[in-house]
């Protein structure tokens, strides 16, 4: 990374009037969890269509409930470097907001306020069969697999599996955030799960410029500028230029 990188990043950051970032596994493995279809990724040890559906959980919670049970660390993880200082951006004016794949919640946990989280988070669970709705604290007080206390189903954490529609509310938000974002930042996602991967495409087709922090550059094509390396290590340098 040359320091006429950095300079171009500032630039936009500060001439951009609602700067958005979108966010995927890459940001979060620095907090120690491990990227879904890294080397040693959950889908390493469990298939995704037979765990990963919701075909799958419904046929055998119980079953698809091994898997969710090793997720459950995920809560446990504290935000990164880079996380705080997205906060940050976002407290300087510079981001007016986060759309996330991740289910870990450690943007709002590094201090970030407008979130939303595409795929779902850990931190709420549902009963399919009633309807009623469950907290993170519900499910470390019981046995795993949680059972509603009201008609005695086995809960689903609120992520959206393989073959789920992504919910209105949270495409709405999503456009909301989208409408008049004139910069997105990409962070720590390889742009390839649908429909999370057309963002870039739906704010650069309405004018607005894309900066990209990856190891492994997705959008050769069409950022605006590429900042390759660790996402804290860039984040922290990008906000201390800002400061």
């Amino acid at each position: 990374m040359t320091e006429d990188l950095f300079d171009k990043t500032i630039c936009l950051l500060q001439e951009s009037c609602n700067g958005v970032a979108l966010t995927g596994a890459g940001v979060s493995t620095e907090s120690g969890i491990p990227d879904f279809h890294g080397k040693n990724g959950l889908w390493s040890r469990f298939d995704p269509i037979e765990y990963g559906t919701l075909g799958a959980f419904i046929a055998d919670p119980e079953k698809v409930w091994r898997m969710l049970a090793g997720l459950l660390d995920v809560v446990d993880a504290k935000p990164n470097k880079g996380h705080k200082a997205l906060a940050t951006l976002e407290q300087q004016g510079l981001l007016t907001g986060i759309i996330t794949q991740n289910i870990d919640s450690l943007h709002q946990k590094g201090g970030s306020k407008n979130v939303v989280e595409f795929h779902g988070s850990l931190g709420t669970f549902s009963c399919l069969s009633c309807g009623d709705s469950y907290d993170l604290a519900f499910v470390h007080d019981n046995s795993l697999p949680p059972r509603c206390s009201s008609c005695g189903a086995i809960l689903k954490p609120d992520i959206v599996f393989y073959d789920e529609r992504i919910p209105d509310t949270v495409l709405t938000q999503t456009e909301q955030m989208l409408a008049s974002a004139d910069l997105l930042l990409v962070a720590g996602t390889s742009c390839r799960v649908q429909p999370a991967a057309h963002i870039p495409f739906t704010v650069l087709n309405r004018g607005g410029k894309i900066i990209e922090i990856n190891k492994e550059p997705a959008l050769k094509h069409i950022a605006a500028v590429i900042l390759k390396g660790n996402f804290s290590t860039v984040m922290e340098k990008l906000a201390e230029r800002l400061a």
